[in-house]
């Protein structure tokens, strides 16, 4: 793909201090997993920093739509978001997650962002520089309210801006949307034509501009000016400053083929019969929003409510208005990602139009909405939003996945050291992604934990690596395999096969990122735990089962483990 980026760069304090992310693994907790085990879909309870890092290896380019909804750094406080950082911080902060998620986003794919006045037009330059200017689609304007509000002291507030770029425009192209009732009520067959129903057009086009009007105005003149005889008998010329809509031809073509449409009496100027049947299938999407198509805030916090009406989330939005987004951003089975979650309206709404997705919340609404409105969803009781008009009965699941916490801690006397919170398979899972490797450990051979390429493979352990250990391994390899293997301790003696390198944890890995830093957030308050609830369960992805074959033990593993 050509790289049609144009440089244009907004400048603001601390630009350049972008942070080091460390790529942390991804571990399921199945106790808050729901309905079907086979499903891809996954709700991430994180730093949204963090797990867009995380997500990076497994699904770079291949996000077909993304739809965010960022704190919009208004000054107000909201009950679930600090609302109010100062204007170079909010930019800090943003920059990098686009940065990531352009990263994921497909080359046909798009992004849809939600934002205010507040903070859209230094957003529009930011994402100019990160998404291309080139690659700018629209601005799209969604009327949120449906009053004024009387308490205004400058102008009302009406309309929230959704600012479209595409990863490359010249790839991406929108989903027509359906026809409104109100369109299709537009089409009738009066007279009862054969071909179905039509509506019909002018047949009259101006003389006063383009080409067309610039040779009448230096000749008088125009091929398009002649007289037609109506059904009637009536003899018609076209209005002042006008000429009809095809050569004296093509005029006769279009009434021998019964185009053209005369009026009942058939005495009327002509209008040119434009058939359903012969239309595209949808509507081009438009870039005024209305509330009447889309909804508004009022509609989305009723819309929460009925999940959870003792804490109504603040700042929602309408289901009708991220089933437009989805709509036009995707189709079915296509990768749909959220990275502010929030209530969960995106995960709700593109799992109804049966999309694969990605949530990631931090915020504790993670449980106290997001969990429950997406089990109402996969039950089929969620049937407010869009699930008449998608028909939705229920189905499908979701994985609940958290990150796990910093490889490396420094411990009393500030040496890193490995977080002794991880287990063997933890620890291997999260080499191999430091180090670029696919996790996904060999039914057969032990030591091939992971892969980067068909031959090329990855093995962790924290027991000394002895010769006698690289001996055995390489008595198994292929002579066009290669291996790298991270311990903690070796024998410099056992270094000794080209094809096979050895690395100690942690040297090779510290310089590379920020370990021991948990928090990114955009200033997200979290909401107490109950006592007693671990921030960690190192145990939670290995589930043994005895009975179950080394295949389905190593699938189970990689499946929980990103």
């Amino acid at each position: 793909m050509t790289n049609n980026k144009q440089k244009l760069e907004l400048s603001w304090i601390g630009k350049g201090e972008q942070p080091k992310l460390e790529p942390r693994i991804l571990i399921e907790d199945p106790e808050k997993s729901y309905g079907d085990k086979n499903t891809e879909n996954m709700l991430i309870y994180g730093d949204n920093l963090l797990a867009l890092k995380a997500l990076e290896q497994n699904f770079a380019e291949k996000i077909k739509c993304i739809y965010i909804d960022p704190p919009y750094n208004t000054g107000n406080a909201f009950e679930h978001y600090d609302d109010s950082l100062e204007h170079s911080i909010w930019l800090n902060l943003m920059k990098p997650r686009l940065e990531l998620l352009y990263s994921l986003l497909s080359n046909d794919g798009s992004i849809w962002i939600s934002i205010d006045d507040d903070e859209s037009h230094y957003l529009k330059i930011l994402c100019d520089e990160v998404f291309g200017r080139r690659n700018f689609v629209n601005n799209v304007i969604w009327q949120k309210k449906s009053s004024p509000q009387a308490n205004a002291v400058w102008l009302s507030d009406s309309h929230d801006h959704i600012l479209v770029y595409a990863r490359d425009k010249q790839t991406w192209r929108p989903n027509l949307l359906e026809r409104s009732v109100l369109a299709e009520s537009r089409y009738r067959n009066p007279d009862n034509d054969p071909r179905g129903m039509w509506m019909s057009s002018d047949f009259t086009i101006s003389l006063t501009g383009g080409q067309r009007g610039a040779q009448f105005a230096r000749t008088g003149e125009s091929g398009n000016i002649y007289e037609i005889v109506t059904p009637s008998g009536r003899t018609l010329l076209p209005p002042s400053g006008r000429c009809w809509g095809a050569s004296p031809k093509r005029y006769q073509e279009l009434l021998a083929d019964k185009r053209l449409y005369f009026g009942a009496n058939g005495n009327n100027v002509p209008r040119v019969k434009r058939f359903l049947s012969e239309v595209q299938e949808g509507m081009v999407c438009q870039t005024i929003w209305l509330r009447q198509e889309v909804g508004d805030n009022q509609e989305a916090k009723r819309e929460v409510k009925d999940f959870n009406s003792e804490e109504i989330f603040a700042t929602p939005k309408p289901e009708r208005l991220i089933d437009r987004i989805i709509a036009v951003g995707s189709k079915e089975g296509d990768w749909v990602l959220d990275s502010f979650l929030g209530s969960g309206t995106t995960a709700a709404v593109a799992h109804k139009m049966k999309r694969k997705w990605i949530g990631i919340e931090l915020g504790e609404h993670c449980h106290t909405h997001c969990i429950p409105r997406l089990k109402m969803v996969c039950d089929g009781t969620d049937q407010g939003g869009i699930s008449e008009a998608q028909n939705w009965k229920g189905g499908g699941g979701f994985k609940y996945y958290y990150l796990a916490p910093s490889l490396l801690l420094q411990d009393k006397k500030g040496n890193w050291i490995i977080n002794k919170q991880y287990n063997a398979a933890q620890l291997a899972a999260a080499m191999a992604k430091h180090e670029g490797f696919r996790f996904q450990p060999d039914e057969t051979y032990y030591w091939k934990q992971g892969q980067s390429t068909e031959k090329d493979y990855i093995f962790t352990t924290t027991n000394f690596v002895s010769v006698d250990l690289v001996d055995t391994i390489q008595s198994e390899m292929k002579s066009d395999e290669s291996l790298l293997i991270c311990c903690t301790s070796f024998s410099k003696a056992a270094d000794k096969y080209p094809n096979i390198t050895i690395k100690k944890i942690p040297k090779m890995l510290l310089g590379r990122c920020e370990f021991g830093k948990e928090d990114y957030s955009l200033n997200i308050i979290n909401m107490p735990r109950e006592d007693g609830e671990p921030d960690f369960v190192p145990t939670g992805p290995i589930a043994s089962n005895p009975s179950k074959s080394k295949r389905q033990k190593a699938d189970e593993k990689q499946e929980r483990l990103f």
